[in-house]
């Protein structure tokens, strides 16, 4: 019964799942654990419960889910070490950059690592009569952004630059939320949106008399992937043949992007990591049905750069074991490794300066910025 309350999203603060047979050899998981969600109906939610159920029934180890909506939500119980692993979204990456939620002197640059991460896509969908068919087309024209939610904006940011273009050179409409967006190109508000394929409202619009069309994403555009990663390193190169409008025969290449992520800090316990990802991989049998979403957990999908944070030691380890980890992901983690030390070196000798001119937490927001400017750019 709570193993099916789970994998429908039941509505409770936090499920215990129990496992139904002995620790199996080889993978020494702690008996119980705390993991960190999205809110209790959402996919990171489902697809987390499904793998706590899997840790279950093969290695006994109980598995409590705290869900919440909010980014310091997900992130504040990891920091005060209440929960163990955190399945984040794009949060990952502001708390490691220190923007948006996480720029406060409270947080700063966090110390975050990725153990794996599930694959998804993004792009910018278009009515399919709308004449608009590159991302360099949209200048001019009306290109949605969403208040308070940096996650979406970023990602549409991104595939501007792909067209070499910015928030200002098109009309930028602004949105109260990721559906009303959706619903904005459906009533003709908006001349593009930014998201996964698989949305339902997108459905709506490829039914629709104008049909759906994404504006192409060429993997051998090099200059434009260039400026893709400019904006952020955690974007990749993927072919999306599920959602509105595409199909195994009608493809689209966009952005690939990670959701969710599982997430520890830095000084998590390299054995308890590397078992962790290995009863991922072992119990993958176990869940990859459980979801729409849940084949891309496939570890030589999963355990590979890029991801919103520099990957966990004990992830490598096992991931080179299995012949999944690549000299490209060594020279990948290297290089986003570099630019989190830069991040917290820049924050350091701003939070040094700002006591030293004895600045208030008014100043703080603009002081930051200029030490970001100053000191990454």
């Amino acid at each position: 019964m709570i193993r099916e309350l789970i994998l429908r999203g039941a509505a409770v603060l936090g499920v215990v799942v129990m496992g139904q047979t002995a620790l199996a050899d080889e993978v020494e998981l702690p008996q119980s654990m705390l993991w960190g969600t999205y809110d209790v109906g959402s996919s990171g939610y489902v697809e987390a419960s499904a793998i706590a159920d899997a840790f279950g029934k093969e290695y006994g180890t109980r598995v409590r889910i705290m869900p919440s909506g909010t980014s310091i939500g997900r992130l504040l119980p990891m920091k005060t070490g209440r929960v163990q692993y955190g399945w984040l979204a794009n949060e990952l990456y502001f708390a490691t950059e220190a923007v948006y939620d996480f720029s406060t002197q409270e947080w700063g640059p966090q110390d975050l690592r990725v153990i794996a991460g599930r694959p998804s896509t993004f792009g910018l969908a278009v009515a399919g009569d709308s004449g608009i068919q590159t991302i360099s087309d949209l200048r001019g024209k009306r290109v949605p952004q969403i208040k308070a939610n940096p996650s979406i904006n970023i990602k549409i940011q991104a595939i501007l630059a792909f067209g070499g273009l910015t928030w200002d050179d098109v009309e930028v409409v602004e949105m109260p939320s990721y559906g009303a967006m959706l619903t904005a190109l459906v009533d003709g508000v908006v001349d593009t949106v930014g998201s996964t394929p698989t949305a339902a409202t997108l459905y709506e619009m490829e039914s629709s008399s104008h049909g759906i069309a994404w504006l192409p994403m060429p993997h051998d555009d090099a200059a434009g992937w260039e400026a893709v990663t400019s904006v952020a390193s955690f974007f990749g190169k993927a072919s999306a043949r599920a959602g509105a409008g595409l199909s195994e025969e009608a493809q689209s290449p966009m952005v690939s992007v990670r959701y969710p992520m599982i997430t520890v800090y830095a000084e998590a316990d390299e054995d308890e990591v590397y078992n962790f990802i290995k009863a991922l991989n072992e119990t993958y049998p176990i869940y990859a049905s459980a979801t729409a979403a849940t084949p891309a957990w496939d570890i030589a999908g999963a355990g590979v750069p890029p991801a919103d944070a520099p990957f966990h030691p004990g992830a490598i380890r096992y991931l080179k074991e299995i012949g999944v980890w690549t000299d490209e992901a060594d020279a990948w983690n290297d290089a986003r490794l570099e630019r989190l030390y830069k991040v917290q070196e820049a924050w350091d000798a701003a939070f040094d300066a700002a006591a030293e001119e004895g600045l208030s937490d008014k100043d703080w927001p603009a002081h930051w910025e200029t030490f970001r400017q100053e000191m990454l750019n």
